[in-house]
């Protein structure tokens, strides 16, 4: 028995159809890869802003009488990206009630915090191997961003909000 040949009227779609196809998870993998980056970028940028904060505090005392204002202040250097409360969050989502400040006037106690932020030991050049006595003491301050739910542009990833471990950054005090 003879074959007959394909003709390109028969063929015509084909192409069409195995695009479609194809394009289905080449579409999910690039918003997969896409919403992995924006979570990357956020999770920086709220890094970024905890350090900013806790370097803005690190030059105050908490026994400085203007302290309480240094520390709104910080709150909105977190969430905003200025002392003011001016504009928009540097991160969707973002906003004072989840930043916490702790510092020798006020400790956090979680399990990521550090032990002490009041009068921290200090040792000598060699970090205490001669002596093993602490020569001074520092104070520790601490911006951390708790509880924030990244929430993906495309639910189909995650159809709930995705909730941040604490991002914290800890800076002495200048004393």
């Amino acid at each position: 028995m003879k074959r007959r040949p394909v003709s390109p009227k028969r063929m015509r779609g084909v192409a069409a159809v195995e695009f479609a196809l194809v394009l289905i998870p080449l579409v999910l993998l690039v918003a997969g890869v896409s919403e992995f980056g924006r979570a990357i970028y956020q999770y920086e940028a709220l890094t970024k802003s905890t350090r900013n904060a806790a370097r803005y505090l690190s030059e105050y005392l908490p026994s400085d009488t203007s302290y309480p204002t240094y520390k709104s202040e910080a709150l909105c250097l977190a969430v905003y990206g200025n002392t003011g409360c001016t504009g928009s969050s540097l991160v969707p989502g973002l906003t004072t009630s989840l930043v916490v400040v702790c510092d020798s006037a006020s400790p956090c106690t979680g399990p990521s915090d550090p032990s002490q932020f009041a009068n921290v030991a200090t040792y000598d050049s060699n970090n205490g191997v001669n002596s093993g006595t602490p020569v001074g003491t520092i104070n520790l301050v601490e911006v951390k961003i708790t509880g924030f739910p990244y929430a993906p542009l495309l639910p189909v990833f995650n159809p709930t909000a995705t909730t941040f471990n604490d991002i914290l950054t800890v800076m002495r005090q200048v004393s």
